[in-house]
């Protein structure tokens, strides 16, 4: 290891040895969307839509465009996740960095100056190079022939960002100034939001305290370099342009507040870190900079090396950080967590996405095999499915959490369904009986509730034995858009994928039963089972198109529309669709609806067909699933593929070939939630997507061969 520098005490900044899981990834000055035509410097529009994303493992994270500007409301250096009824709060939004030479002359390097009229980004004339080392960013500027490297990280499990900068020239002094711009405001607010009041600053030795109102913590700072102070200058409110948020239709102005600025003087070789936290101080200070980028690099290089093996190389491995993202211990649910301690057992979930979702039970059972299992990390697996197997109320486990709060809300139809095919990867992995036995009367509970009926229309028909689902304002499936009181695709009746999943479930049921129990009692879930096979292959075939249905018995009857949803009715581990009509359903999705990012959420020519995703809300969600391209569903694609085509993994694997690029794109090192239906298939929506990258990571180990279970 190097050695820490010990004038500053911080970590020396250097790119990391092989045997410290040196995963770098984009360089801006190779990159094509770098280079502006007729300039040397990177093109600033770009830097401000390509973005990057650090997280804690709390839900909380750090993030912005990479030319430093905050575009979104989401955007800032903390965003601390506190517990419920806070939430996700900005505590700390951006840096101003300045530079003062020996001749008094000062050049700001940031990249804050951006108006609705023009784009003043001084990041995009002096920022040389930008990559990922083990997904942490790195910023190299050149101002003037004075090198200096920026480098963020986030303790696991705190409400802390390390920002550290070191000067790289062999020669001269520099002195940089940090203005810290701060509105503490719950991360989905409007960037609207008044500041009545500048915020109050006490200070003690080397420890500041930036103060608002109760119950927001204060803003810790904590210095750590040569000649380093914080100047106080009466403080300064302005306001910042969100350049996205103008495009997604919301509130794009809003005031921020600095007190001043902190200050250091480096020579060649020092550096300066600036620890910005809201937690308490003793937690602060039991991790200086040198221990703590260690210990997060060897927590990154072991979630590297418990990984499948054809995970550990190449773009994959960049992905199994990415995956890390998105596995949280929540820490709004205090008391769930209490509880699942006293059990000798651990709180997890998954975050839907970043910047805006939540833990939602379906991506979560979508995701856990790509981001747990497919990744070593059994144990988590288990953890999430039991932390779910506590909330099941009514037979359904919780849609999704909202921001903030401790209970769920439990309008979904499929989540539910979900989490027996998460149960059944993990069990294939881990061969967990105890979880199976502790879950088991849950699962029984789950399926009594859905064949006498439950929440929200949910139950089987006794005509024919397929689960049917809808109540008026409701989206209960997972194309769940919806604005104000419309619905956009309600989908209520009989919906494809529910009763493929609903088949799936009950043939589990029929074999965990008969295991942990008795023929006799696993005898009912096969006969239910096995008359949902029969009504399916009668009811859904839609002879004309040679497809399935979308929905039957709906609203306005059967649904022909052609959609991604039929797939399930093939692809999961116990197919509803009779055999015959596989190859059928495979080729008209991969002649419709197939793209390189995903599948077509509905078929081109059809009336309701969007090609763009874009505009304010009511313009997005009416395209959200009338087109919009998901990347999640390559998964099912490619397991649809290797049903009809089993040895083809080659052929399979093709299909995720879209993917290294996009890693360049959008959130550097992830993967997004949607693209554009039609060329180019700009991404949209989330800028990183648990399922998303799930998917591509459990199809990537898949595609390998047939020795894989997943």
């Amino acid at each position: 290891m190097k050695e820490v520098n010990k004038t500053t005490g911080a970590p020396d900044a250097r790119p990391m040895m092989k045997d410290e899981l040196a995963i770098e990834h984009v360089i801006l000055n190779l990159m094509p969307w770098t280079k502006r035509s007729g300039s040397e410097g990177p093109d600033p529009v770009l830097l401000l839509t390509r973005e990057w994303l650090v997280t804690n493992g709390l839900g909380g994270y750090a993030s912005a465009s990479v030319s430093g500007a905050c575009t979104r409301r989401y955007h800032g250096l903390l965003i601390a996740a506190l517990p419920a009824p806070l939430g996700r709060m900005v505590m700390l939004s951006h840096f101003g960095e300045e530079i003062a030479f020996a001749d008094d002359s000062v050049l700001d390097f940031s990249g804050e100056d951006v108006t609705e009229e023009h784009i003043d980004l001084p990041s995009a004339e002096f920022l040389s190079e930008f990559r990922l080392e083990a997904g942490l960013p790195v910023w190299r500027h050149d101002i003037r022939g004075c090198i200096v490297e920026k480098r963020l990280w986030m303790p696991h499990l705190q409400n802390t960002v390390h920002i550290c900068y070191r000067y790289l020239s062999d020669t001269g002094t520099i002195r940089l100034r940090l203005r810290p711009s701060m509105h503490f405001r719950e991360h989905e607010a409007p960037v609207s939001l008044p500041m009545h009041s500048a915020y109050k600053v006490q200070a003690s030795g080397d420890q500041y305290e930036v103060c608002g109102e109760p119950p927001i913590p204060p803003l810790r700072f904590r210095l750590h370099g040569p000649n380093a102070g914080f100047v106080l200058e009466g403080g300064k409110f302005k306001t910042i342009f969100y350049r996205i948020e103008q495009s997604r239709g919301y509130d794009c102005r809003g005031p921020v507040w600095s007190p001043g600025y902190l200050r250091t003087t480096l020579h060649p070789g020092e550096m300066f870190t600036v620890i910005a936290s809201t937690e308490p101080w003793e937690t602060i200070l039991a991790l200086d900079p040198e221990e703590a980028i260690q210990r997060e690099r060897t927590r990154r290089r072991k979630l590297v090396e418990v990984a499948r093996p054809e995970l550990k190389s190449g773009w994959a491995a960049e992905l199994i950080l990415a995956a890390d993202q998105f596995i949280i211990t929540p820490s709004t649910r205090v008391g769930d967590a209490a509880r699942a301690h006293a059990a000798g057992d651990e709180i997890r979930t998954v975050i839907a996405g970043y910047h805006w979702f939540t833990d939602w039970g379906r991506d979560t059972m979508i995701s856990l095999d790509g981001l747990t299992l497919a990744t070593g990390r059994h144990l988590e697996a288990g953890y999430i499915l039991r932390t779910f197997g506590h909330y099941v109320r009514d037979g359904l486990i919780p849609n999704m959490f909202p921001e903030g709060e401790n209970k769920g809300l439990y309008h979904t139809a499929d989540a539910t369904l979900w989490y027996f095919h998460a149960i059944e990867k993990y069990l294939a992995v881990t061969n967990d009986r105890d979880t199976l036995v502790q879950l088991l009367p849950k699962l029984i509970d789950i399926v009594e509730h859905h064949v006498r009926g439950t929440r929200f229309g949910i139950g089987v028909d006794p005509a024919d034995g397929l689960l049917r689902q809808g109540e008026e304002g409701y989206q209960l499936t997972w194309m769940d858009a919806k604005v104000g009181d419309w619905v956009v695709t309600p989908r209520r009746g009989k919906a494809v994928e529910i009763n493929a999943l609903w088949y799936n479930a009950l043939r589990l049921m029929e074999i965990w039963v008969r295991e942990e129990l008795s023929e006799t009692d696993a005898h009912k879930y096969s006969e239910l089972a096995t008359r949902v096979y029969e009504s399916f292959n009668k009811r859904f075939w839609y002879e004309a198109g040679s497809y399935l249905h979308d929905v039957i018995d709906g609203q306005q009857g059967d649904d022909p529309s052609l959609r991604p949803n039929q797939l399930f009715a093939l692809s999961l581990s116990y197919p509803v669709l009779e055999p015959t009509r596989w190859k059928q359903v495979l080729d008209i999705v991969q002649k419709y609806l197939l793209t390189p990012y995903g599948l077509r959420s509905l078929a081109p020519g059809d009336p309701n067909y969007k090609k763009q995703y874009y505009g304010d809300l009511r313009s997005r969600d009416a395209a959200y699933h009338q087109g919009t391209v998901w990347g999640w569903l390559m998964g099912p694609f490619i397991d649809a593929w290797l049903r009809v085509y089993p040895d083809d993994f080659e052929g399979a694997r093709k299909f995720l070939d879209g993917f290294p690029k996009h890693l360049g794109e959008a959130c550097i090192g992830s993967i997004s939630e949607i693209f554009d239906a039609d060329e180019p298939f700009i991404p949209r929506g989330c800028v990183a997507q648990a399922w998303s990258v799930a998917e591509v990571l459990r199809c990537w180990v898949k595609t390998m061969g047939k020795q894989t279970v997943l």
